[in-house]
């Protein structure tokens, strides 16, 4: 592997450091599509808060922005999906 792969692999592991990030992506598989309000109502956190993680997660190339109108809505990405399925694995 290249240096640039520990990197892109870093910042995919950095995505999913955090356990809300993983409800997040939890969630965003069984119900695609939700905005950070819908998320924020679902989960029961602050709404700053679901923003930043989703931002992060969208960094790490696991969550996907689509623009709706006035609201973004956010889906699981390929590798959301794999690493998800990857954690399951886990439990």
């Amino acid at each position: 592997m290249e240096k640039k792969d520990y990197w892109r692999l870093e910042k995919i592991t950095k995505g999913l450091a955090n356990h809300r990030r993983v409800e997040i992506l939890h969630t965003l598989s069984i119900q695609p599509s939700l905005s950070v309000l819908d998320l924020s109502q679902k989960l029961g956190v602050n709404f700053k808060t679901i923003s930043e993680h989703l931002r992060r997660l969208n960094i790490s190339g696991l969550v996907y922005k689509n623009s709706d109108g006035n609201s973004i809505r956010h889906t699981l990405s390929p590798r959301g999906k794999t690493i998800l399925k990857f954690l399951r694995t886990l439990e």
